[in-house]
């Protein structure tokens, strides 16, 4: 029904939006019609990028049309953003320890964890947009100066190093 409509020029497009990748992953297999994006929640971020990285991107690109992705929650729940929350409750101390990890190496390099955060995030080819979710209106004027923000090639360097940058992912800078 949605391709139809997309096809009669009713809707421009449709998608999926879900904060797992393997619905996504699916719709190759289905005989029928097929997205033309989708939003994924929390899957593609500096924390949390591997199984992404591994099976959905690599397939996304494959796409004949070319199929775009929408990021949502590039700060993890929070704690990429100076908070303490992770998957919508307290971050676990592994997680804690390793977005420390992240301050470190963006501290050093004169970055802010926010703009390595929504950078990371956008970095694919794959990634078309991200919502990084403000949760007062102040903070879209700090969203924006993240993205802007220069992160010098070091830094990325630096993640990838320490292992907590998969290698297999796009860094904004292009490294």
């Amino acid at each position: 029904m949605l391709s139809k409509l997309r096809d009669e020029g009713v809707i421009k497009a449709w998608g999926l939006g879900v904060n797992r990748t393997e619905p996504i992953e699916l719709t190759p297999a289905l005989d029928g019609p097929k997205p033309d994006g989708f939003l994924l929640a929390g899957r593609y971020t500096l924390l949390d990028h591997e199984r992404a990285l591994q099976r959905l991107l690599p397939m996304a690109q494959a796409q004949e049309q070319g199929v775009g992705m929408v990021v949502s929650g590039p700060y993890s729940s929070g704690i990429l953003a100076g908070g303490t929350h992770f998957e919508y409750q307290d971050a676990p101390p592994e997680v804690v320890e390793r977005v420390g990890r992240i301050k470190a190496i963006a501290d050093r390099n004169g970055v802010s964890i926010k703009a390595a955060a929504l950078q990371f995030s956008l970095a694919h080819p794959v990634s078309a947009a991200v919502i990084p979710r403000a949760t007062k209106p102040s903070r879209i004027a700090e969203d924006l100066a993240a993205l802007h923000e220069q992160t010098p090639d070091r830094f990325w360097r630096e993640l990838r190093e320490a292992r907590l940058v998969s290698p297999q992912a796009p860094l904004p800078s292009g490294i």
